[in-house]
C-alpha cells in the first residue's frame, strides 16, 4: 500500500513539472566574430581592401521585448598601406600601419518588432544600436625586418616639442553606430548580425594626422639610422623626391579616425520557472 502511495505522488510530480510553464531569462550570454575595416588618414576614400578578422564576447540585458542593453569586449587588427590607395599622393607618401584594437562599449538595442526568444510573434527583428566604449590601440610598421611602435617615435615631433605637438595616448573613445538582426533558432538560442561604424575621438589609429616636420629635425647617424628619421616620411623609398619637407601636409587633421565591425552572432537563454520581470506587462507593447 505504502508504495503504491508512493508511485502515485510521483505521478503526480511528474505531471506537475510537465505542465509547469517555462519562460527564460532577461539575461543573454553570446559570442560575436566576423570582421572589421580602418577608415582614416591613410584609408580616406573609405576603401574596403584590408578587412581583418574580429571577435568578442557579450551580455545582452532586455529591458523589454523592444529595448535591450548589451555589454561587450571585442578584440581586432587593424592596419592600412598607402599602395592600396587609389590616390597618386597617397602611393607616393608610403606609410602604412598595424594596430591591435581591444575594445569594451556599453550600447542600446532598440528593436522594430517584439522579441522574446521561444515566442512565435517575436521570433525576428531588425534592430538599431548605439552606445559608448574605450578601446587601446598601438600602431606599428615593419621597417628592415623589424618591427617599431609607432608613438613613442614621434613621427610628427611629439618627442621634441615641435608645435606644441604632445605624445597622443594609446587609449581612445569610439561611439558605436550601426544596426542589426535578430532570430531565434530555437528557444533559448539566438542568431544575429551586426554591423556598426566606430566614431572616434582620436586622428592617431594610423600615426599620422598633421604636417611632416622635416627629417632634419630628427638627428641621425647614417651607419645607425634613428628609426624616427626613417619611418616619419618613407616617400624616399618609392621616389627621387621626397615629399616630408617641414609644413607640407602629411594627413587630415579636420577628420577623426574610425573602425568598422561587421559579425555574427550566436547567444543563449537560461530556462526558468517564473515569468521575468522584464516579459510582465510586456503584453501592452
Amino acid at each position: 500500500m505504502q508504495r503504491s502511495v508512493f508511485v502515485i505522488i510521483l505521478l503526480l510530480c511528474g505531471f506537475s513539472q510537465g505542465r509547469a510553464q517555462t519562460f527564460f531569462s532577461g539575461t543573454e550570454y553570446g559570442i560575436a566574430a566576423g570582421g572589421s575595416q580602418y577608415f582614416g588618414d591613410l584609408n580616406d576614400n573609405y576603401g574596403f581592401k584590408f578587412i581583418r578578422p574580429a571577435g568578442g564576447l557579450f551580455t545582452r540585458f532586455h529591458l523589454n521585448p523592444f529595448i535591450a542593453i548589451r555589454i561587450t569586449g571585442n578584440y581586432t587588427k587593424i592596419g592600412y598601406d598607402d599602395k592600396l590607395s587609389d590616390n597618386p599622393y597617397n602611393v607616393k607618401r608610403n606609410l602604412n600601419f598595424r594596430s591591435d584594437i581591444y575594445e569594451f562599449a556599453i550600447q542600446s538595442e532598440f528593436n522594430f518588432f517584439r522579441f522574446s526568444t521561444g515566442e512565435e510573434n517575436g521570433r525576428f527583428t531588425p534592430y538599431l544600436t548605439g552606445g559608448i566604449g574605450g578601446f587601446y590601440f598601438n600602431p606599428y610598421t615593419k621597417y628592415n625586418g623589424q618591427t617599431y611602435y609607432l608613438r613613442g617615435l614621434g613621427t610628427e615631433g611629439q618627442t621634441i616639442g615641435y608645435d606644441d605637438r604632445k605624445r597622443y595616448s594609446n587609449f581612445s573613445l569610439c561611439f558605436p553606430v550601426g544596426a542589426g538582426i535578430k532570430y531565434w533558432l530555437r528557444p533559448g538560442f539566438n542568431l544575429g548580425f551586426e554591423i556598426a561604424d566606430r566614431l572616434t575621438i582620436t586622428d592617431y589609429m594610423d600615426d599620422v594626422s598633421k604636417t611632416y616636420i622635416g627629417s632634419s629635425r630628427f638627428p641621425t647617424d647614417p651607419q645607425n639610422p634613428n628609426p624616427a628619421y626613417v619611418l616619419q616620411d618613407r616617400s624616399i623609398e618609392v621616389s627621387n623626391e621626397p615629399l616630408g619637407r617641414e609644413g607640407k601636409q602629411r594627413g587630415n587633421s579636420s577628420t577623426k579616425d574610425q573602425y568598422l565591425m561587421f559579425m555574427i552572432n550566436l547567444s543563449f537563454q537560461l530556462k526558468v520557472y517564473k515569468c521575468p520581470t522584464y516579459l510582465k506587462g510586456a503584453e501592452r507593447f
